[in-house]
């Protein structure tokens, strides 16, 4: 696999699978994410497959959910 560094062309991990979530609509709303070999977190968006993908260390990924699940950023998209 490439180096991984952020804002890398998702076509560059190829070796990995991308999990979309359950939560999108027919619309391409959503988010993909993938985990990489040294355990960071790759996040794409799903309607520009072959665009950038962010890289987010586990930690930083586990953060961010449980943050979203406590309701903490409800008021960015309230």
């Amino acid at each position: 696999m490439a180096q991984v560094y952020n804002g890398i062309s998702a076509t560059a991990l190829d070796a990995v699978t991308w999990t979309k979530s359950s939560h999108s609509n027919a619309t391409g709303n959503c988010v993909e994410l993938a985990g990489l070999p040294d355990g960071s977190v790759a996040i794409r968006n799903s309607r520009d497959p072959q665009g950038p993908a962010l890289i987010y260390t586990r930690d930083e990924v586990v953060a961010f959910l449980a943050g979203a699940r406590g309701g903490e950023f409800d008021a960015v998209v309230g």
